[in-house]
């Protein structure tokens, strides 16, 4: 109870408020490394997905901006676009034979063929982009606020928002997004936290201790937090790494008891 009180503090912090007293209510579970991979140290990880049981992921940074395909065993990457200055890459989702990429401040989204890489278009959208994912028929996109938008990824349309909340505070800070068994989780920028999100009532119904990845891929700079959640729908794995990570990793989350 302690520990799950301590994290959510951690979580709700940068808001200035402090997590009400039924916060041991939210299931806590520690994500446990499986198996590792190689990962790109200078990658700076803002997007991470699996389609077709293939690994994509995005890049940001100005001038070192990318979304590529990458060999999963070696670590390798197969394919890259380069997102060019002024634009920092961030978060990125398959779509129908696409890539759709993210930038952050630039208030652009790009369209990129999934096979060649090559870009077919690109969109607008108002305010910041942070993370991306699709829940089948919709993307799903964070833009460092509480608000999660729901987009029609035909014409990029908002089709509805979702405020997020933990115990009934604003979440801010949702980062990169993966869809996984009917709910969104999100990395939380700056934190060695994810949580989990009903996409139905925007609540946060778990979270997840990332502390173990971070120490085991070795990152100790202030920017290598974790950052890149990836599904494999086929196998059922789920992947994570994060920013400037030598490694990537399958994991396991194993559930902490109250008072473990």
């Amino acid at each position: 109870m302690k520990r799950l009180a301590a994290l959510l503090l951690v979580l709700v912090a940068p808001l200035g408020a402090q997590p009400p007293a039924t916060e041991a209510s939210i299931p806590l579970e520690v994500a446990v490394p499986v198996q590792r991979f190689p990962h790109d140290p200078r990658a700076f990880t803002q997007g991470l997905f699996i389609d077709r049981g293939e690994l994509f992921e995005s890049t940001g940074q100005i001038g070192r901006s990318s979304v590529r395909k990458v060999d999963l065993a070696s670590g390798k990457v197969l394919k890259s676009a380069a997102i060019p200055p002024p634009y920092f890459g961030e978060g990125a989702a398959p779509w129908q034979g696409q890539v759709i990429s993210l930038t952050w401040q630039n208030g652009t989204a790009f369209r990129w063929d999934r096979t060649s890489l090559k870009r077919k278009g690109s969109f607008k959208y108002s305010g910041e982009g942070w993370g991306l994912t699709s829940n089948g028929s919709e993307l799903v996109l964070s833009d460092g606020t509480e608000q999660l938008r729901f987009l029609d990824p035909k014409s990029f349309k908002v089709k509805r928002t979702l405020k997020v909340t933990v115990q009934g505070r604003p979440l801010k800070f949702l980062n990169e997004l993966e869809w996984v068994g009917g709910q969104v989780l999100a990395n939380v920028w700056m934190t060695q936290f994810a949580v989990r999100i009903d996409p139905a009532s925007g609540k946060v119904v778990g979270v997840i201790d990332l502390s173990r990845l971070r120490s085991e891929a070795g990152a100790a700079g202030s920017d290598q937090v974790a950052n890149g959640i990836a599904y494999d729908a086929r196998t059922g794995k789920l992947y994570m790494t994060g920013k400037e990570w030598p490694a990537l990793f399958e994991v396991r989350l194993d559930p902490v008891k109250p008072g473990g």
